[in-house]
């Protein structure tokens, strides 16, 4: 019995090994599928980007400060709303680019709040440069033009909102250092 059970799982037939790849796949695609979205989704959550104390020693203390953890409203945009699409695959893209970030934490370039303060003006430049190239898209999740009521701002926001419009200027040409603060630098353009 066991002879017969042996030879038919160490030769089965062709029209069963089609089929349990078929079915053994399927399994592990769906598996795979679910694996990779929960992971997606664990790393997108506030509490995993102040996880390590970098983060929460620095920009997380700079944005508790901030209009966009706290305002009148009582809405709150934490760190994946600004830094992270929403769409599939540019999602999936800047996951990528973070596990660099990820690898210069583990390799120590970034591992104490001194390094990461070094390294600011770089990683600014780099979000900076990434928003300007997607026309702030994750600022206007929230913020758009279109539903602005340039009568409820101030004088001088709503001339300098409607200058922006008419000159096709994206969120961050303006509002570099919103939500945390801005690198030292000696370049007065910043």
């Amino acid at each position: 019995m066991i002879s017969k059970l042996w030879k038919f799982i160490s030769k089965p037939s062709l029209r069963f090994s089609f089929g349990t790849i078929f079915v053994f796949g399927g399994i592990a695609g769906i598996i795979f599928w679910g694996a990779f979205n929960y992971t997606l989704e664990k790393t997108n959550t506030l509490e995993f980007c102040i996880s390590c104390h970098e983060m929460e020693n620095t920009v997380y203390q700079e944005y508790k400060k901030s209009a966009h953890f706290s305002n009148a409203s009582g809405v709150k945009a934490t760190c994946p709303d600004c830094h992270v699409p929403k769409d599939g695959m540019a999602k999936i893209i800047r996951k990528i680019q973070a596990s660099n970030e990820l690898l210069h934490k583990v390799l120590g370039t970034i591992d104490t709040p001194e390094k990461f303060e070094i390294h600011r003006l770089e990683m600014a430049e780099r979000v900076w440069a990434t928003m300007k190239e997607t026309d702030s898209r994750e600022c206007r999740n929230c913020h758009s033009y279109a539903d602005m009521d340039f009568h409820k701002q101030t004088r001088r926001a709503a001339e300098k909102m409607q200058e922006a419009v008419k000159n096709k200027q994206t969120c961050i040409e303006c509002h570099k250092g919103i939500a945390h603060k801005l690198p030292q630098t000696n370049d007065e353009d910043r």
